[in-house]
């Protein structure tokens, strides 16, 4: 008899840095639920986010590809895409029952994308006829005259609070509870996909009190990084949202305090969710398959910078994470370092199903590495993203972990670091003599890239300026659009 197909569960949270587990050897951060995950399959060290935003990230998820190829460099683009195939689609077509809890950050807002079902919190976006399930059930469970963000802290604010809900109202209690329902009514007869996406810890940082209090006041909370690049950023712009600005320590700390205590919420959140499933049916938890990562990150004031879009390891690297059902002979409790990107979760739970990958998928399966390495695997990752809030700051990045050589193709300044000697990236060696020949390796790395895509900021091996700046979606992104447009209008795209 064939083994039984693993139940599938993809866990996301938005906006937690890669540094951000305790398994990781974060100094204050809390996560057991997350670290026992990790300690039942392998970490991830060097995992990024191509494009540093929710809607390219998701889409990277969503579809196994490349940000050119998906379509988004930014955060762009709010059409409904037909892409050639998504991780659901696949997995619903090979028999598994889908479903989607929390954010998703897709357009528009209910679209399906693949999935059977969605119950959706999708924080402040609410467009169109789009209602957010989290917040119909928040009128109806209040027990008061307050509404969910009467904290008053914006949702890309560096400002930070105490949330004013009860534990059991916050939109992280509210995903794990989702996700807990769905586990309860599932078709058993079938394996499941569920992705369940946490809105946290994203600002606004509003844990619950209790979690808020685990960190506030604390002397060991970690001082921002900062760099000796970083003086042209040292200004306190007053704006609350502001992407750059310098705070005064105990805004930061508070800060910290904030985001590290919705992460541990989340985390509890997690543990809640799987204590329920294997209570009522420890055989389906034995044999699920569990992937947690992120979006992207979180700057934190490090560099003096704020929220995410940038190239720096605080923004573009992740947590991920990889759980291994009972029975399977992958090596347990593994730290891998290979170089991979949010494109390898389609591929990766795709193969934990047994689910041939689609011929649009570039990213890769990870099982291979967890199972013994994989000799032909990326040597580097290559992200971008064409306006971190300046023109000026716009960028493409490329690193193995080790090194990472950033371009802002804009004016063609250049930042360069050594990730091992200096992995906060306070070092710029970007006019270090030493370094020439290194940098000169990934700026020809790059050019490749652009100019094999037909992306004018590589042309003859060399990387040309932009200064009028660069678009934020590929041509791909048309492409789909005019697809889906072709399916509502009954024609075959």
């Amino acid at each position: 008899m064939a083994p039984k197909r693993p139940n599938l569960i993809l866990i996301t949270t938005d906006q937690q840095r890669g540094d951000c587990l305790g398994c990781a050897g974060h100094p204050v951060l809390e996560t057991p639920y997350l670290d026992q995950l990790a300690s039942q399959g392998a970490r991830f060290t060097h995992a990024y986010t191509s494009v540093p935003a929710c809607t390219p990230a998701r889409a990277a998820l969503l579809t196994g590809m490349d940000q050119w190829h998906h379509g988004r460099i930014a955060m762009a683009g709010a059409d409904a895409l037909e892409f050639p195939a998504t991780l659901p689609g696949e997995l619903a077509r090979a028999g598994y029952h889908t479903q989607a809890v929390g954010k998703m950050h897709f357009y528009p807002q209910r679209r399906l994308y693949g999935f059977h079902h969605m119950v959706l919190d999708e924080s402040g976006r609410q467009y169109g006829r789009f209602v957010s399930d989290y917040i119909t059930w928040f009128e109806a469970h209040r027990t008061g005259p307050y509404g969910y963000r009467d904290h008053s802290i914006d949702w890309n604010s560096w400002m930070s609070r105490p949330s004013h809900l009860p534990e059991h109202l916050h939109p992280t209690y509210w995903t794990a509870e989702e996700g807990i329902h769905f586990l309860q009514r599932r078709d058993p007869s079938r394996p499941f996909f569920l992705w369940l996406s946490f809105a946290r810890p994203h600002s606004p940082y509003d844990a619950p009190e209790p979690y808020f209090r685990l960190y506030d006041g604390r002397d060991d909370i970690p001082d921002p990084l900062v760099g000796d690049w970083t003086d042209a950023y040292a200004v306190a712009d007053p704006d609350v949202n502001a992407p750059f600005t310098l705070r005064p320590p105990r805004e930061v700390r508070r800060a910290r305090a904030g985001y590290y205590g919705n992460i541990t919420f989340i985390d509890h959140q997690i543990g809640r969710l799987l204590y329920e499933f294997g209570r009522f049916d420890r055989a389906e938890l034995e044999n699920t398959f569990i992937l947690f990562t992120s979006d992207h990150g979180d700057m934190l004031g490090d560099h003096h910078h704020w929220r995410k879009t940038y190239a720096y390891e605080g923004s573009a690297r992740v947590p991920l994470l990889c759980r291994w059902p009972r029975g399977w002979d992958a090596p347990r409790g593994q730290v891998l370092d290979q170089p991979i990107e949010l494109r390898d979760v389609m591929p990766t739970l795709l193969d934990a199903a047994g689910v041939a990958c689609p011929p649009s998928v570039d990213g890769a399966s990870l099982l291979p590495l967890a199972r013994g390495g994989d000799p032909s695997w990326r040597p580097f990752v290559q992200g971008e993203y064409s306006s971190c809030y300046r023109k000026s700051e716009g960028m493409q990045y490329v690193t193995d972990g080790r090194e990472k050589y950033i371009w802002f193709h804009h004016t063609g300044r250049e930042r360069f670091f050594d990730l091992v000697a200096d992995p906060g990236e306070c070092h710029d060696l970007s006019a270090d003599p030493a370094a020439s020949g290194r940098i000169e390796r990934w700026r020809h790395a790059l050019a490749e890239i652009d100019e094999r895509r037909g992306d004018p900021r590589g042309q003859g091996g060399r990387l040309v300026p932009q200064p009028q700046g660069v678009p934020s979606l590929s041509p791909f992104y048309q492409r789909w659009r005019e697809a889906a447009a072709a399916l509502d209008h009954g024609a075959t795209p």
